[in-house]
């Protein structure tokens, strides 16, 4: 005869959510977890109920109160589920790993002991600090880069601000992108009700957004990079000619 699927007391599903029993007690109440399968007087949880709880955790995390939680799943749960999947899509998509740096290690790198520089550091988003004397780079192929430019004689100054300024204006870049995703994407989808069949679809266009817009970007990039060189050179060309008459 085969287990039953629920299987958990609401104390073993309180140690694996990382949640209260009283807590759990509370979203039964208010109607957000389904009610537990009784046996022997006994109340038991499985999957579901796991997912369930797990889905308000991080809704909770993106700003959802209690309230505004409620409201969301007696609309619509499927919806809430699939829209979860989205963010966990989009938080699986970078495959780069981010690493951690002592403060030593970061100085002997750079070449460098500033706290100027490890503040524009932090700023400009190469780093986060996470505990004393030791940083996180989410991507550290930005420290590579930092590291290349430098060792091409660029002060690290005035690298980590070019970093900042680049930062800001990737994020209106970015911005434009996911504009075009919600107006041409998801209102049409929105206003159609989030119907069942078309969840793939939209889900399919969020997962070529990167991709596209990182090909767009760099071909762009790449195009008026050259103007700026030819401009640049060309004013330098100027220059020395006049030096030289």
């Amino acid at each position: 005869m085969a287990e039953p699927e629920n299987d958990l007391t609401i104390e073993e599903l309180a140690a694996q959510t990382g949640m209260t029993v009283r807590n759990i007690r509370s979203h039964r109440a208010r109607g957000l977890l389904p009610a537990p399968e009784v046996r022997d007087r006994v109340g038991y949880y499985g999957p579901r109920h796991l997912a369930r709880l797990r889905m308000i955790q991080e809704l909770q995390v993106d700003g959802f109160n209690l309230r505004g939680i409620e409201r969301l799943l007696s609309q619509n749960v499927g919806a809430a589920e699939q829209f979860l999947s989205f963010r966990r899509a989009l938080d699986e998509f970078d495959d780069e790993q981010p690493g951690t740096f002592t403060r030593e290690e970061l100085d002997a790198r750079f070449g460098v002991d500033s706290e100027e520089a490890l503040r524009r550091a932090i700023d400009a988003g190469a780093l986060v600090p996470v505990e004393e004397g030791r940083y996180e780079a989410p991507f550290p192929s930005l420290l590579d880069a930092a590291e290349g430019v430098i060792a091409a004689g660029v002060q690290l100054d005035h690298a980590l601000a070019a970093i900042g300024k680049v930062r800001g204006r990737c994020r209106s870049i970015s911005r434009e992108f996911v504009e075009l995703f919600l107006e041409d994407v998801w209102k049409p989808f929105e206003e159609a009700g989030y119907p069942e069949e078309r969840w793939p679809v939209v889900r399919e266009a969020l997962d070529q957004l990167r991709p596209l817009s990182l090909q767009a970007l760099a071909a762009v990039y790449r195009m008026t990079l050259s103007d700026e060189i030819e401009k640049a050179l060309g004013k330098q060309l100027e220059r020395m000619a006049s030096r030289k008459g």
